[in-house]
């Protein structure tokens, strides 16, 4: 075991969250190795791509600087570089150990690079890459099982007083755990059955239950449905930009369509989860068994491959009411509480995206907060 400095998710969100990333602790994770400007675990390979050594034998207990940043100064930025990798790492880690202790089984090793993507402006977000071509191909993704590419970063965060955070994706938990919950998606539920097409010819295009579902394992990694109440604290609770899992998102917010946005649409479906998970916590069952109930739920769909790539058969793994109907199969006794806890959002049995999203403009009465 090694010790390292990382964030931890306690306070996060609301004005709690709004000083930092997390509540700042030394902790000990298991490390294969340290090398120059990546670390090697079992789990997963966290590589800064932006040039230099940042490990030099003296541990993994750095100082975040505020995020670093092109003002930090040099030493002050390597700090927060090398503290990025090791906080990107601890964080993965920590949510492929409980998904795989969930399901009984490891995911593929996952690879995150940071410093991508900025060859003409900073970047301050993150994305999942396979190696393939159409929507969203990167021709930097080498790795088939898939990449996390984060930003070195970009903009500021305000903090109390005149201080301010370098929004650096390496350094906020949320991000991280969002991303990796991609990694999840693509090696359960496979939303774009990439498992049928050619490892070096997958794709990256993201549905609304990916984006959805990314969402919800990263605030179960958290602990609060305010994901990114941090780094965007000043966007109001009532908008769907906040990415906050609250009980107002409903099928009647669902646009569809090629023209919408998957993380606006994905938010339907990771508050009704969310409102699932609570409803599972009041009648005095463990979360956990929600938590479980979700990714096996995700590799119950999964399974349900057809033999044949078409338009037909990616258009049904869009839908609720498919992963819906896998997570009530994988454990019976709950899923009446689920399926109720959806209903309050629109979703129902057998029923498509499109037709649900009908149905809820027409009658909002029944819908939660509306």
């Amino acid at each position: 075991m090694t010790r390292a400095a990382v964030y931890l998710p306690d306070g996060f969100g609301g004005s709690e969250g709004r000083d930092g990333p997390g509540r700042l602790e030394e902790i000990e994770f298991d490390v294969i190795e340290a090398e120059s400007a990546q670390v090697v675990l079992p789990e997963v390979t966290v590589r800064d791509e932006r040039g230099g050594a940042l490990f030099t034998g003296g541990g993994l207990v750095f100082d975040p600087s505020a995020g670093g940043g092109p003002w930090a100064g040099a030493t002050a930025d390597r700090a927060a570089r090398a503290f990025g990798v090791v906080n990107t790492a601890f964080h993965a880690q920590r949510t492929l150990r409980y998904v795989s202790g969930l399901l009984g089984h490891p995911l593929p090793h996952l690879l995150v690079r940071i410093g991508m993507h900025e060859q003409s402006r900073g970047w301050g977000g993150g994305h999942y890459r396979l190696p393939g071509q159409g929507a969203g191909a990167d021709p930097e993704a080498t790795s088939p099982a898939g990449e996390v590419h984060l930003g070195g970063g970009a903009g500021f965060v305000a903090r109390s007083g005149t201080e301010q955070y370098f929004r650096a994706p390496a350094h906020n938990p949320a991000i991280i755990c969002h991303e990796v919950g991609h990694h999840v998606c693509r090696h359960t539920a496979d939303f774009r059955l990439n498992r049928l097409r050619p490892p070096e010819q997958q794709t990256n295009k993201k549905t609304a239950l990916d984006e959805g579902t990314a969402d919800v394992i990263a605030a179960i990694m958290l602990g609060t449905p305010d994901i990114y109440g941090w780094h965007r604290h000043a966007i109001p609770h009532t908008e769907r930009r906040r990415r906050k899992l609250d009980p107002r998102w409903t099928m009647a917010h669902f646009q569809g369509g090629p023209d919408s946005d998957p993380h606006d649409d994905g938010m339907v479906w990771a508050s009704a989860c969310w409102s699932a998970r609570q409803r599972i916590t009041d009648v005095s069952a463990d979360p956990t068994r929600f938590d479980t109930l979700l990714l096996r739920g995700l590799e119950l769909a999964g399974r349900d491959s057809p033999a044949v790539l078409n338009r037909d058969a990616l258009r049904e793994r869009r839908h609720f009411s498919r992963l819906m109907a896998a997570m009530a199969r994988a454990d019976p006794a709950l899923a009446p509480h689920v399926l109720a806890a959806m209903a309050d959002h629109g979703i129902h049995l057998g029923v498509s995206n499109n037709d649900l999203s009908r149905a809820a403009r027409t009658n909002p009465s029944r819908l939660v907060n509306e």
